[in-house]
């Protein structure tokens, strides 16, 4: 039985809440600000600050780290503050919303491209790519999970649309699950935000890009060890998890039937895996890969049938989710539509893939992704530590950093493409010639 899934689901669900306890002891604490530079002082090192929830400014010192060209004029940024006798001082600033140039034009539309793809393909909405990519691209962690949210739902709609009319989508379990996601979502939210009031900028991508390392591998390397086992196995000799089994002989009141899942499961079974998927997504906009696999290996649906479900969940929880976030002035609505506008394609080539593939290839896609983007975020980890006093890392070092967590980022997104472009035109390559056969097997 695989007990160790349920595990990891209360691993998930502690690990996000008692996280923050954990950053606590690593750094003090400062005071983190929305606003805008008006004026900087640059014989002094100093400077007016305007906060957004005040109309008169503040004269704030910059810390010996900072530079004076660190100071953005006229651009909403978060600062982090500490108070040295009664001074205020500025010991981080990050811009919240980076510039659109060419190069990260183009590189924001590829990104939506393939983080559509995934979706489509498996049931995610992509976040576990498409986030770390605006992280490395600039994009502070707690904007970029924002945007990443506000994106994923009207995507999610377009891909569970396909899907559903494909015969994947049971829409019973995708709503049941959605309802105890918003729970999550909210949770999860409020985790956030005391994450960025707290230790700024440098905190929300610690703890996004812990987060994604600890579950990135334990999640990836689970469902690449299924793969395989499937491969090997064949589709046709495939069986229900024994874990799924084992929860669907709960009987606790209301028992539903899962007519596309093919179940009949306790209504509090879903509960947990809905729960993590919208802790998840609101700490760090992923969700997908705790619901895909929790619905194959705990609800006993097929990872066809799994990750077009999660697309209903992805669809309710970040329509809810973003509404929250845009409240907290967090969200970036020019990477939104940007993103939005290519993987709106890509999401549907991802469907249509779908229909071409076998199980263990949507597996295959998202462990190889997952691993990948692991070593990624794993590398940057070091970096933000040291931006807040937690160790020590030359500058050489953090530009090698830098460049390994981009290179890993560049293949996990051809890694992506190329696998479920490679899967799509074999299973239509293979489609036409059965064709063929049966026409001309009709025409003897």
């Amino acid at each position: 039985m695989k007990k160790w899934i349920v595990a990891i689901l209360a691993a998930i669900i502690a690990m996000l809440v008692l996280a923050p306890a954990a950053l606590a002891e690593g750094a003090p604490p400062s005071d983190a600000k929305k606003g805008e530079f008006i004026k900087v002082d640059t014989a002094n090192r100093t400077a007016e600050f305007r906060p957004v929830d005040r109309d008169e400014p503040i004269t704030v010192r910059l810390d010996e780290p900072l530079a004076v060209e660190d100071v953005h004029l006229d651009k909403k940024v978060m600062v982090s503050l500490s108070n040295d006798d009664g001074e205020q001082v500025v010991t981080e600033i990050s811009v919240m919303f980076i510039g659109l140039e060419p190069g990260t034009l183009v590189a924001l539309l590829i990104v939506g491209f393939v983080g559509g793809l995934l979706s489509g393909f498996i049931g995610s909405g992509g976040a576990f790519v498409l986030t770390p990519s605006m992280m490395s691209l600039g994009v502070p962690g707690a904007v970029a999970v924002a945007s990443n949210m506000c994106h994923k739902f009207p995507k999610a709609m377009v891909g569970t649309y396909k899907r559903f009319r494909y015969g994947q989508v049971d829409v019973k379990l995708g709503l049941m699950m959605a309802g105890s996601a918003i729970a999550g979502v909210e949770l999860g939210i409020r985790v956030q935000k005391m994450i960025l009031d707290k230790w700024g900028s440098s905190g929300s991508d610690l703890y996004v890009s812990f987060v994604f390392v600890v579950i990135l591998v334990i999640v990836g390397s689970i469902v690449l060890r299924d793969a395989f086992k499937s491969a090997r196995g064949g589709e046709a000799g495939e069986k229900k998890p024994r874990l799924a089994l084992t929860m669907q002989k709960i009987k606790i009141p209301p028992m539903i039937h899962f007519k596309k899942a093919d179940v009949v499961l306790s209504l509090w079974v879903t509960v947990p895996i809905g729960f993590a998927t919208g802790l998840l997504a609101a700490t760090i906009a992923v969700g997908g890969f705790i619901g895909v696999p929790g619905m194959i290996y705990i609800v006993g649906a097929s990872a066809v049938v799994a990750s077009a479900t999660e697309l209903l969940v992805a669809f309710v929880m970040g329509l809810w989710g973003s509404t929250q976030w845009a409240l907290s002035g967090l969200i970036d609505i020019r990477l939104t539509l940007l993103i939005l506008a290519t993987s709106l394609l890509g999401v549907q080539l991802g469907a249509l893939g779908t229909t071409y593939v076998r199980d263990h290839t949507i597996k295959l896609v998202m462990a190889a992704v997952m691993l990948i983007v692991a070593v990624s975020r794993g590398v940057k980890v070091p970096v933000y530590m040291n931006k807040l006093g937690m160790i020590s890392v030359s500058s050489g070092t953090a530009d090698l950093l830098n460049t390994i967590s981009f290179w890993a980022l560049i293949a996990a997104l051809a890694v992506a493409g190329g696998i479920i472009s490679s899967a799509m035109i074999k299973g239509i390559i293979r489609a036409r010639i059965e064709e063929k056969e049966v026409a001309a097997s009709r025409g003897a």
